[in-house]
């Protein structure tokens, strides 16, 4: 028989956990799956996986700087209150008629729905690398389709791509965000299958919830509420002033740079982009796993099942001393006018770095506060965003004054400054969505 939930975990609604049997597997996962098939966490790993593949494919095609750094403030509010599936569909629908698409931070916290504690490393880096190197690949897709058949056909592919994306979604992409109370059971050892009735019943366009409305509050506020609290703010600066200055300053001053050494647009492309594009898949490879068999280990010697989200620090200093290397490689390479090669390798070596850095601070913050997960991703997203739409104004002007040697030592000290340790302090009130329907199922928040 069903035990109701009658008490909240201090972090999430998920995470709580009754007395369970020691030879039920399914009651040591975290979170804690209930006895319902509508639950994500239920679902079969094939329909999770092709999930992922779908709001990866969303990220891998929305470059656009500006405008997803304050995109997501209203598609994420959206999202809270008719569900993740009709803003993955109506954003989608906008990108066709337009080529653009900004709804993709609510991604994050698709993944999260979906995954269980120890398999989110590898699922957000996939998903992180996918995010990062859709403006990298532009350069290799873009570059020769303008050469070859003209600019206009960047943009009728474009809109058909997305046209494709959308007819896919609409079959293939169920809704994700789950806000009932969960229900436990100490004997059952298999999920419930997910019938084709429920399958159907998720994909309508938007789902409603009870007692749940849309708000002014909701809309910016709960983000920048989540930079009072350290383990949001400094993973958040670490990592959108690292990407900054290692995916799109080098775009900026490598173009022009080679530009002077009398390579055209199409060189500066392939060399960007395909450097870029490889350092990106070849670190996913190593990051999501890293972090996973690091959460499987500490939850083994301490002996829990959630161990604390501190532990995937423990994975972050690869990422955080090639980066450093990677920009100061690239600055004095390209100040003292070496073999191509050089910056190239500089590049790779950063992009290599950034990736391991984005899933721990990613990971780290999300699991520290995930309740408020998708706040958590609007701050991350407008922090690096709005970092890197700035850097071409004064970058070039930057490394003409000091040189590019200098510029870029500059830049690395910055970015260890923020490279601070911290463990989580406080515990947010009043901030998300979510909260209100825990408090809306007259469950309580210690």
């Amino acid at each position: 028989m069903a035990n109701i939930v009658d008490k909240v975990d201090s972090e999430q609604i998920e995470d709580v956990e009754l007395k369970a049997a020691l030879h039920n597997l399914r009651a040591h996962l975290v979170p804690r799956p209930s006895e319902d098939e509508g639950d994500p966490l239920n679902w079969p790993m094939n329909l999770k996986l092709l999930i992922l593949c779908q709001v990866c494919w969303l990220a891998f095609t929305t470059i656009t700087i500006a405008m997803n750094g304050v995109g997501p403030f209203i598609w994420i509010s959206l999202a809270n209150v008719y569900g993740r599936r009709f803003v993955y569909l109506f954003t989608t629908l906008i990108g066709f008629g337009t080529a653009l698409g900004c709804g993709f931070t609510n991604s994050f916290a698709t993944v999260t729905d979906l995954f269980f504690y120890h398999q989110r490393g590898r699922a957000l880096g996939l998903f992180t690398v996918m995010l990062t190197s859709g403006a990298h690949f532009a350069a290799l897709f873009g570059g020769p389709v303008a050469k070859f058949v003209g600019w206009r056909r960047i943009f009728w592919i474009t809109a058909a791509m997305n046209f494709c994306t959308l007819a896919v979604l609409v079959v293939a992409l169920p809704e994700t965000m789950y806000y009932k109370p969960r229900t436990y059971s100490d004997t059952n050892t298999e999920a419930p299958k997910l019938t084709m009735e429920k399958y159907q019943q998720l994909l309508r366009p938007w789902a409603t919830f009870p007692g749940v409305r849309l708000k002014a509050k909701h809309i910016v506020i709960p983000a920048f509420r989540m930079a009072l609290y350290p383990s949001v703010l400094f993973p958040s600066l670490y990592y959108a002033s690292q990407y900054c200055f290692t995916a799109i300053f080098p775009a900026v001053t490598y173009s022009i740079i080679f530009q002077e050494r009398c390579w055209n647009p199409f060189q500066c492309g392939m060399a960007y982009g395909g450097t870029m594009t490889i350092g990106s898949i070849a670190s996913e490879f190593a990051a999501g796993r890293i972090i996973d068999k690091i959460i499987r280990r500490e939850a083994t010697r301490l002996n829990v099942d959630n161990p604390p989200p501190e532990v995937r620090f423990k994975g972050l200093w690869t990422g955080a001393a090639l980066v450093p290397a990677g920009l100061l490689i690239f600055g004095c390479t390209m100040h003292y006018k070496t073999h191509w090669v050089g910056p190239l390798a500089g590049m790779f070596i950063g992009i290599f770095g950034i990736q391991i850095i984005a899933t721990v601070c990613y990971t780290y913050s999300i699991d520290s506060y995930r309740v408020e997960g998708s706040e958590v991703a609007q701050f991350f997203n407008f922090c690096r965003q709005s970092t890197s739409c700035t850097i071409a104004f004064y970058g070039v002007d930057l490394c003409k004054r000091i040189g590019y040697q200098y510029a870029f030592l500059m830049l690395r000290l910055w970015g260890v400054s923020l490279l601070l340790r911290r463990e989580r302090l406080g515990k947010p009130r009043n901030v998300s969505v979510a909260e209100e329907i825990i408090a809306g199922y007259g469950l309580t928040r210690p």
